[in-house]
């Protein structure tokens, strides 16, 4: 018996999040996969935690129910296979208590032409690629991995960044290389990156006009006390808006030379820490940096290996703001993929 509403079957069997999907029709999906080469029938991998195996044909499926259209599946199947690496510990964040999500960033050509934001309001609603493309992610963390909340999802509080978590890079209004070609690729290559964190943390600074007491502020907001960060030996991502990305370049300082700045001034002391409930000396001994926990005036860093900042430009102009988004776990490391546009 067909249901009388496709919407209302569909939230009935749980295959949603929450919001109404589109029936994926075989004819919708025939026409999801006529955009792509790879075979309907080839696996790329399994979803945890029910490790149930996903092939391109239910990326496709997917990729319908969350609104995509086909122009996005060379990107959302790169996407699919950089999350499912082991490690990236898809496992992990599934099952864990924070708030943090699979975000994915985007560098190339393959952004402007889907349509994909990058820049005023990247991070919002209104734009249909960073909404599907992230949805679907989500659905297929659900719906293959049973990543079902309260059941074998804990997040205490979730967050809305586990709707959709996907944007670009913009690239255009950036004084500075794109992450891509900072993790060694070439600026004319489709480059998908994923990234365990947490959502968007605003540094509001109308004020400055040199670069130092905005890094300062920035600094200040990565190695807050509460952070997975401060404690942890994570990833962390910097958001620059073009505006305040284009002070530090202004002044003279590269990408690079801002990454080191922040390394050097984002953390806290271990007296700090040491006074908070996240201090265990075992905690301590298992960073990458060689920690004195007896030693009040220890400088501990807010990212302890460089490797794992990560500093890209995103937002629009006007923009008196950077943004801090916190990593989640030392055991899950960044993944990048390359796709074809």
């Amino acid at each position: 018996m067909c249901p009388s509403d496709e919407f209302e079957f569909f939230f009935e069997k749980e295959w949603s999040d929450g919001l109404p999907v589109i029936p994926p029709t075989e004819e919708k999906v025939s026409r999801m996969l006529s955009s792509i080469k790879d075979s309907p029938e080839e696996i790329v991998g399994e979803f945890p935690p029910a490790f149930s195996s996903v092939s391109i044909y239910s990326i496709a499926l997917h990729a319908v129910m969350a609104g995509c259209k086909p122009d996005y599946m060379n990107l959302l199947i790169a996407s699919v296979r950089a999350i499912l690496k082991e490690k990236f510990n898809l496992n992990g964040l599934q099952a864990t208590l924070s708030p943090a999500a699979p975000f994915l960033l985007v560098n190339g050509n393959c952004s402007k032409k889907i349509g994909l934001n990058g820049g005023l309001g990247c991070f919002g609603p209104g734009f249909r690629a960073n909404a599907t493309i992230g949805r679907a992610i989500r659905l297929m963390m659900m719906n293959l991995g049973s990543g079902i909340p309260g059941i074998s999802t804990m997040s205490t509080f979730s967050s809305s960044s586990r709707y959709t978590f996907c944007i670009a890079e913009n690239e255009t209004e950036s004084p500075w290389e794109p992450l891509s070609v900072t993790l060694g690729f070439s600026e004319k290559e489709n480059i998908v990156t994923a990234i365990a964190a947490e959502g968007p943390i605003t540094v509001w600074d109308d004020m400055s006009n040199e670069p130092f007491s905005l890094l300062r502020s920035i600094a200040d907001s990565m190695s807050h006390l509460g952070s997975m960060n401060i404690c942890g030996d994570t990833d962390q991502i910097i958001v620059f808006s073009p505006q305040q990305a284009k002070i530090c370049s202004d002044a003279g300082l590269s990408k690079e030379k801002v990454k080191e700045i922040l390394l050097e001034k984002a953390g806290r002391s271990m007296s700090e820490i040491r006074n908070t409930g996240r201090y265990t000396v075992s905690r301590i001994k298992s960073w990458s940096i060689d920690a004195d926990p007896e030693d009040d005036n220890f400088f501990v860093p807010s990212v302890k290996n460089p490797d794992r900042l990560f500093i890209i430009v995103a937002g629009g102009i006007p923009g008196p703001m950077s943004a801090v988004m916190n990593g989640w776990n030392g055991t899950s490391r960044a993944v990048s993929e390359k796709f074809c546009s």
